[in-house]
């Protein structure tokens, strides 16, 4: 159960850096220090893994691995692999506003290849071999993928002719044991000051990644290794060919032979890496939506059963109590409400999908103490782009409901009355954690939002500066946290 608190989404990339995007550094101790003088539990960020198309976190080459545009260089300077020379050398030129996804990731391997090349004539080469060995259910695999990914000129998996280069599976190895010490070591960090790390999930993998290429068994796959059948969701109100999201689907009934070993081992990676995890589109372990490879839209696809408790059984033996979030938004059944019930873990709850009825369940009188309640998720608007957009009956319901009719919903900045209103609203509710996305704490515009689901590019790019940092309003923060019991 997780006890009463509160907390803020900022993802890693976001973090102020002088590097072209956030990054394990003094950026994420300087956040932690914010958190903790408003006396904030949680931080919550999207998943560490490498992103994939259209730099989404969502969409990513590993289900286990860590994103090595994190990597914090003044880190590998004071190891003694990089001089503070070549460190300097790739600090960005550009706006601090937004993320240099290029940059970033030209400078970050160039400068990684130049730590490998000081590591490998010193001892730690016995350290990434023990780290290997301690991870073999996946950084091996995550190796030989990385290094014929390398060698076939970065085609997808299933277009490869070539081997991988044993010296560059060693690099990649080299890379992800630097990227989790330096994360464990801001997560400690963190954990000291008294903040807790909340990290998030995917609940499928992609078709190019280490996970299908080594797995692809658990999939369902044809004799010939193709794709039977991909991910999906059906058709609603938003969406009148639903959304074909392609992802392989996993092969229940393989995975149940053997105890469902792969979730296990993910889920109990996730439970070190963070304090606790939110596990996105957790209906499809109820029921999933199938649809046929090849299909034209999602309409062509059907319900499938998902493995259900069997699944969650077979984690809570190998990690009793986990700390997992289920991420339930979206069309609700009484089949789901009852799978939920029955694992226990608390759903999520939106304040900005409140208000678009007198009757919605997103109202948050309406929330519990198995609930983790959100003004907005990094998918949704931020708060006040969101109240220039929405309609006015709805807004008049939702100044009513937040007593502040008469405030100026037109007004940004971290001091909105009105916005302090609507954040004051959440954070008194029933919900076990109140959390917002960063840019709602600074009263920021549409211009700094996240992500907009179903656009393939131009998202994820939010960076907060040290300025914005230091404009939040601390003392209503810490003030709200104490009056609503919400205190670290």
């Amino acid at each position: 159960m997780i006890k009463r608190g509160a907390g803020v989404i900022c993802n890693i990339s976001s973090l102020p850096s002088d590097y072209g995007i956030g990054d394990f550094g003094k950026g994420g101790r300087a956040f932690v220090d914010l958190l903790a003088d408003m006396e904030m539990g949680w931080w919550q960020i999207l998943p560490l893994c490498p992103v994939g198309s259209g730099n989404s976190p969502y969409s990513s080459d590993s289900a286990f691995a860590i994103n090595s545009l994190y990597a914090d260089p003044e880190d590998l300077v004071e190891r003694g692999l990089l001089t503070k020379a070549e460190a300097d050398a790739a600090r960005y030129p550009g706006t601090p506003y937004s993320v240099d996804y290029a940059f970033a990731a030209e400078t970050k391997e160039k400068l990684l290849r130049q730590a490998y090349a000081r590591a490998v004539v010193s001892d730690y080469p016995d350290k990434v071999q023990k780290y290997v060995l301690e991870n073999e259910s996946w950084l091996p695999g995550y190796m030989s993928y990385m290094a014929a990914k390398t060698a076939n000129g970065g085609k997808p998996c299933y277009q490869w002719t070539k081997e991988g280069d044993p010296a560059e599976a060693r690099y990649c190895a080299f890379k992800q044991y630097i990227l989790e010490q330096q994360w464990l070591s801001l997560k400690k960090y963190a954990n000291d000051k008294g903040v807790s790390l909340l990290g998030d999930m995917p609940i499928y993998v992609s078709h190019d990644s280490a996970d299908f290429y080594t797995h692809k068994d658990l999939f369902l796959t044809g004799p010939d290794g193709r794709l039977t059948k991909v991910a999906g969701v059906p058709p609603d109100y938003f969406s009148a060919d639903g959304q074909l999201w392609g992802n392989p689907l996993y092969d229940w009934d393989k995975m149940a032979a053997d105890g469902y070993r792969w979730w296990t081992q993910r889920i109990g990676r996730s439970l070190r890496l963070y304090d606790a995890v939110r596990i996105d589109h957790f209906r499809g372990f109820h029921r999933f939506w199938a649809v046929p490879a090849g299909a034209a839209t999602a309409r062509e696809g059907s319900w499938e059963d998902g493995p259900g408790m069997a699944l969650f059984q077979a984690v809570e033996k190998a990690y009793p109590n986990p700390a997992i979030i289920a991420e339930d938004l979206g069309t609700v059944d009484e089949g789901l409400v009852a799978f939920l019930k029955e694992t226990g873990y608390p759903g999520m709850k939106v304040l900005q999908f409140g208000f678009t009825s007198p009757d919605s369940d997103h109202v948050p009188y309406k929330y519990t103490p198995n609930h983790i309640a959100y003004t907005g998720t990094h998918d949704n608007d931020t708060m006040l782009g969101w109240l220039w957009a929405i309609p006015m009956e709805e807004k008049l319901r939702l100044l009513e409901y937040c007593r502040c009719a008469d405030g100026d919903w037109r007004e940004g900045g971290p001091h909105s009355q009105v916005i302090h209103a609507i954040i004051t609203t959440l954070w008194e509710s029933a919900a076990a954690l109140a959390i917002l996305p960063v840019q709602d704490m600074c009263g920021f515009g549409t211009d700094t939002r996240m992500n907009i689901p179903g656009k393939a590019e131009g998202n994820w790019r939010y960076r907060l500066t040290p300025e914005a940092m230091q404009s939040i309003d601390r003392d209503f923060f810490r003030k709200i946290n104490r009056v609503y019991g919400r205190v670290r």
